[in-house]
């Protein structure tokens, strides 16, 4: 592998967080040297373009098909993969088994990572809650981050009300407004589900992705941007204080060469991220711990047409490329209603294209105790197929999640019962551990090095002058919403504390 460059910026990952931190570094620098990693290849033609707006027939209907149950760890198939692949190089770019890496993730076992250029950012529904109470993590500065969530809100480009309500959609939150309006104020009530689309006036809505926050990773053209996929961060180079680059390894051959930069920005996973340190011999008390994820319980049933007074010929239809007719949200509101609400419903239609019936999809999110002990524990002398150390992954509920799941167990039914006949043991399911795909807090932020946080407000990893980290991992609370717009702060954060250190250096 021939020497590289020296580049100012080295951004690991090139999901929505590496995405979200080329995009707002490029707009303080046009000339910023920027060069982006991923170990993964494109899916499709181009890099960092969302599989529902591709233009392949074949790829398209495999994604609807599978994101249509709403369960993100569904992207993977059914079934968990519990065999290691023969190598690195057999892994087709796609969602991928912790399990088949050969990690050790049978605590959480519907674990998976994204091995494609784009990351999760290809893959994702595009629901972008905002997070409120417990959920945020202002460290004394509110105003620091409304200005953040609103920056992050704009680079995803959130679109309130994306899909939906229809004239049933609206039933729907009628229903939900009488249950819970009283228990939150104003701007927490059933509504819409925030996505990250761009609206379009008929058809389906392109989705927010990589390579549309950042163009040149789809589509090049910025001379100052590299972006390496199918090549490894194996470690970073460690140089007292300060990182000078990364060790890299070209996946298809095995060829290693390092990348010096004046500053790092690992944006990998809740996963890969601490692996990545860990390896590097980065090891705070803090690294790996405080695994968190929300549990994870859901249902669907049919919409009883009698009861609401409606005609099957009354029913919604899906724009067309959509998988859903509603997209609606249940927000969070502390102890009075703790869970966040995912609301997906769909006609049913016949070969011709007749309604049959209308389900609405309810998924409840509950949220789990941040807990030092749910952990990554890497292994100093064991790896996974990339070669890198595997992980082992230790995770369980508390008394308290447990009671707090089986709360949302009976919700859940009591909702569902509201729109028609119910079963709940064949309706609603509590799913596995990782089945969210939405893990946090194993690179978490904090306000002072106590050892509790690996890295200070602005992701800047302690001890460290020019090492940052971004994304969910370093959400440092205990989340019931979907993560992408919180763990999006990270990276504006990121990405104007490496701005402002330029600046600095740029003064001297």
């Amino acid at each position: 592998m021939t020497d590289l460059p020296r580049t100012d910026v080295l951004i690991v990952g090139s999901g929505i967080m590496g995405s979200v931190v080329a995009r707002l570094l490029r707009d303080t620098d046009p000339e910023l040297r920027i060069t982006m990693l991923d170990g993964g290849t494109a899916i499709g033609e181009a890099p960092g373009l969302h599989l529902h707006d591709l233009d392949d027939p074949a790829l398209w209907a495999r994604y609807n098909e599978q994101v249509a149950t709403g369960i993100q760890g569904m992207y993977t198939g059914a079934e968990v993969v519990r065999e290691v692949a023969d190598s690195l190089t057999g892994v087709p770019p796609g969602m991928v088994h912790a399990l088949a890496l050969g990690h050790d993730a049978e605590t959480m076992p519907a674990t998976a990572l994204a091995w494609n250029a784009g990351g999760m950012g290809v893959h994702w529904t595009a629901a972008t809650p905002w997070p409120a109470g417990d959920e945020v993590f202002d460290f004394g500065d509110p105003a620091r981050w409304a200005t953040d969530l609103d920056t992050a809100r704009r680079v995803l480009a959130v679109t309130p009300a994306a899909i939906g309500p229809t004239e049933v959609g609206r039933i729907v939150l009628d229903v939900l407004h009488r249950r819970y309006d009283a228990a939150g104020p104003a701007g927490r009530q059933p509504q819409p589900m925030p996505m990250a689309v761009t609206a379009t006036p008929s058809g389906s809505l392109p989705r927010t992705a990589p390579g549309t926050i950042f163009p040149p990773i789809a589509t090049g053209g910025d001379p100052a941007f590299t972006l390496l996929t199918g090549t490894l961060a194996t470690s970073l180079v460690v140089c007292g204080d300060r990182i000078a680059g990364a060790r890299l390894r070209r996946v298809a051959d095995g060829a290693a060469t390092e990348l010096l930069a004046d500053a790092v920005i690992v944006c990998a996973d809740a996963l890969r991220t601490p692996q990545l340190l860990f390896a590097s011999g980065i090891r705070p008390p803090a690294l790996g711990r405080h695994l968190n994820e929300h549990a994870f319980v859901t249902a669907r049933v049919l919409l009883d047409l009698d009861r609401y007074r409606l005609d099957l010929d009354a029913l919604p239809l899906t724009r067309p490329g959509e998988f859903c007719t509603d997209s609606l949200w249940l927000p969070s509101n502390g102890a009075a209603q703790p869970f966040h609400g995912q609301i997906m419903n769909r006609t049913y239609v016949d070969d011709e294209g007749r309604p049959l019936a209308h389900s609405v999809g309810l998924s409840l999110y509950a949220p789990v105790e941040s807990r030092p002990e749910n952990r990554l524990v890497f292994s100093e002398t064991e790896t996974d197929l990339a070669g890198m150390p595997r992980i082992r992954v230790e995770f369980g509920y508390s008394d308290a999640d447990r009671a707090l799941i089986r709360r949302a167990l009976d919700e859940v039914r009591s909702i569902a019962e509201e729109f028609g006949p119910f079963d709940p043991a064949t309706e609603r399911a509590l799913l596995p551990p990782g089945s969210s795909l939405h893990q946090t807090g194993t690179v978490r932020s904090g306000a002072t090095d106590d050892g509790s946080s690996v890295c200070d407000p602005d992701g800047r990893v302690w001890g460290f002058d020019n090492l940052y980290l971004a994304g969910n991992g370093v959400i440092p609370t205990a989340m019931a919403a979907n993560v992408t717009l919180t763990g999006a702060v990270t990276a504006v954060r990121a990405a104007r504390a490496v701005a402002a250190r330029n600046t600095a250096l740029a003064t001297r």
